[in-house]
């Protein structure tokens, strides 16, 4: 090949790529991929971008968008800042925010994240009741079922799940799965076809921010 051929081919490849980057951004469209909140809400970080995902346990969608992000999470960005909330839009959503906080204070999370999940969507377990709920923990290998008891009607858990009802509102979260980007930028599963497309959309909003910083 002739340098002139070469330099033609890579000049091509650069401007393809080039198309397909403003694509990508082009995509990102207020009012169709993600909304701005009317009231920012500070950060925990200001040095970090922070993302919130708001999720109810019982919510399908939730399920679905999950292992995408526990993928993306596995090289999250060293200025990206990442937490779970989980919503409680209704009176019937508190029961799994406090199963969340609960494992957060008997230090399981990690473990028992994913099989919550997987007890209600896959498993049909009704989780919202507490005796169920119950023995369904006892269940679960190397975890004391009167220290979750404990947590799960603990002040502590009570008042992180006061805090998450204050942050539903303070959001102005009208359904989940939805992320929050640093504390301005709101999309959710409804403002894209498919769990991945709700990462890409993410990505450019974290890109979003960074450029604004």
């Amino acid at each position: 090949m002739s340098l002139r051929k070469f330099l033609l081919a890579v000049f091509l490849l650069l401007s393809l790529g080039m198309m397909n980057i403003s694509s990508a951004r082009a995509d990102l469209t207020e009012g169709k991929n993600y909304t701005i909140l009317t009231k920012p809400q500070q950060t925990q970080d200001a040095n970090k971008i922070e993302v919130l995902e708001f999720f109810w346990y019982g919510c399908p969608h939730c399920y679905s968008l999950h292992p995408y992000l526990k993928t993306w999470l596995k090289s999250i960005p060293e200025d990206v800042d990442f937490r779970y909330v989980p919503a409680t839009l209704r009176p019937n959503w508190v029961a799994g925010a406090k199963i969340f906080y609960a494992i957060e204070v008997i230090g399981k999370a990690d473990e028992l994240h994913d099989k919550v999940y997987d007890a209600i969507h896959r498993d049909k377990i009704d989780l919202n009741n507490e005796s169920t709920l119950f023995s369904w923990i006892e269940k679960q290998e190397g975890i004391d079922r009167k220290k979750f008891e404990n947590a799960y009607n603990s002040f502590t858990v009570q008042n992180q799940v006061a805090k998450s009802t204050q942050m539903t509102r303070q959001y102005q979260l009208n359904g989940v799965p939805a992320l929050i980007i640093n504390g301005k930028y709101l999309t959710s599963g409804g403002m894209s076809s498919t769990p991945d497309d709700t990462i890409k959309i993410l990505d450019a909003l974290i890109e979003k921010v960074r450029r604004e910083k």
